[in-house]
């Protein structure tokens, strides 16, 4: 079906990423036999700030996310090895999926709507049993996580078709081709969880590979059929709130993991340093977000001639990046302050200067999509942390870690002060 937009709702396109419904030029559609379905309209009120709104219920669903974040800094830490990256990978980007498909429904339903508010709380009853169950994911426990993910991608899936039946019937049919590819990798989780142990991880993959590529393709079904009717548009302030939200969790998660880590140890010099640095760490990685990059992205959707590519490569794919980036920082602040003084080796080298070079990597790309550009600032930076890699083996980690948070602060500083000087020019201009 060709795909026609008008500018209202031209940022909808991005839910083909997620969940099919494209605006067309047919608005609602009126059948007098009603599917079956949830009587009462359930979708986010216009005007009053509501569809920007970010509810309590919301935010209760992300404080799973935190113990869910340590658990997997936790699993990466012990599991430093090809391997072990590759199984850590898996499981960041089902988290991230399973999180940014539950924000896409609480941006179209009113999350203050008590069927709404129930859903989301069931959402997070399931996503507390995928948190309990990640450390042990690769092991007795792949079972329970399995099941919880799958839980958690159908019952939402189901919910919203029926909440959307009676109001949205075009949409309503979007959400079962959605199901059928759900239902697909559903098998392979559960298979893979069954399966022998050396087949989970291969078999995860493929799962995880039908459900990112689905999406990539607008969930289009066999025969062809795909998601592209709606009269309901999305809010992009809400999802770009939303998504920095949750880059503040893994910001907290790692103040957590360094946290622990630090009083679990004697005072020493070494150790002051070491969770100095991990704090500082953390303030830039804040900074070089919320200075600019966070109100970017808002203002560059609704500018935008074609929104829906921003929102869909700067929200759904790259923030994954920037999360990455955060959690393989917080592996590695509790490297150096668990090992400050030992020789260097592969695995500390890559998570120390590999998470702050993943985050800027990610932040790099954000600002390319949202703004068009990447400022020399982020370059520079990853130019930096590769040759900070480079000469990691000459250091010990409690010093390549201060030298990476040294990168960062340059970074930072020189970000702000372009930021600054172009404001003040602006100003002169204007003046």
């Amino acid at each position: 079906m060709p795909f026609t937009c008008t500018p209202k709702y031209g940022f909808w396109r991005f839910a083909t990423s997620l969940y099919p419904a494209v605006i067309t030029q047919n608005m609602r559609v009126t059948d007098s036999k009603k599917p079956l379905g949830l009587r009462h309209d359930l979708f986010r009120p216009e005007g009053a700030g509501r569809r920007e709104r970010v509810t309590f219920v919301e935010l209760f669903f992300d404080l799973i996310f935190v113990f869910a974040l340590t658990q997997l800094s936790r699993y990466l830490y012990e599991n430093q090895s090809p391997l072990g990256a590759l199984e850590a990978a898996v499981l960041v980007l089902a988290l991230w999926w399973v999180w940014i498909y539950t924000t896409w429904v609480t941006n179209l339903l009113d999350p203050e709507r008590l069927p709404v508010r129930g859903a989301v709380i069931a959402l997070a009853g399931l996503g507390f049993i995928v948190s309990v169950s990640i450390f042990e994911s690769f092991g007795d426990r792949g079972l329970a996580f399995a099941l919880a993910y799958v839980l958690m991608q159908l019952g939402r899936t189901m919910f919203m078709a029926l909440a959307v039946a009676r109001h949205e019937p075009g949409l309503h049919r979007d959400f079962v081709v959605v199901l059928r590819w759900l239902l697909l990798a559903s098998v392979l989780w559960i298979a893979g969880a069954l399966l022998p142990l050396e087949f989970r991880l291969p078999v995860w993959i493929v799962a995880l590979g039908i459900e990112y590529f689905s999406a990539s393709r607008g969930f289009r079904s066999p025969e062809g059929a795909s998601g592209d009717r709606s009269d309901r548009g999305l809010s992009g302030a809400h999802i770009a709130e939303r998504s920095a939200l949750f880059v503040l969790i893994a910001l907290g998660e790692s103040f957590l993991v360094t946290g622990f880590s630090f009083v679990e140890q004697e005072v020493s010099a070494e150790g002051i340093v070491g969770v100095t640095a991990a704090f500082v760490t953390a303030v830039m990685m804040w900074w070089l977000y919320f200075d600019k990059g966070e109100g970017v992205g808002s203002r560059a959707i609704e500018r935008s001639e074609n929104p829906d590519r921003i929102a869909r490569l700067a929200y759904t794919y790259v923030h994954a990046v920037i999360v990455a980036g955060v959690v393989l920082t917080s592996v590695a602040d509790k490297e150096v302050l668990e090992h400050p003084l030992d020789p260097m080796s592969l695995s500390t080298a890559v998570t120390v200067a590999g998470g702050p070079l993943l985050y800027l990597v990610g932040l790099a790309l954000f600002r390319l999509v949202v703004a068009g550009a990447v400022p020399r600032s982020h370059l520079t930076g990853c130019v930096a942390l590769v040759g900070a890699f480079a000469a990691a083996f000459l250091m010990a980690p409690i010093v390549l870690g201060i030298v990476v948070t040294g990168i960062l602060v340059a970074v930072a500083v020189w970000d702000t002060t372009s930021r600054v000087r172009h404001t003040m020019s602006r100003e002169d201009a204007a003046g």
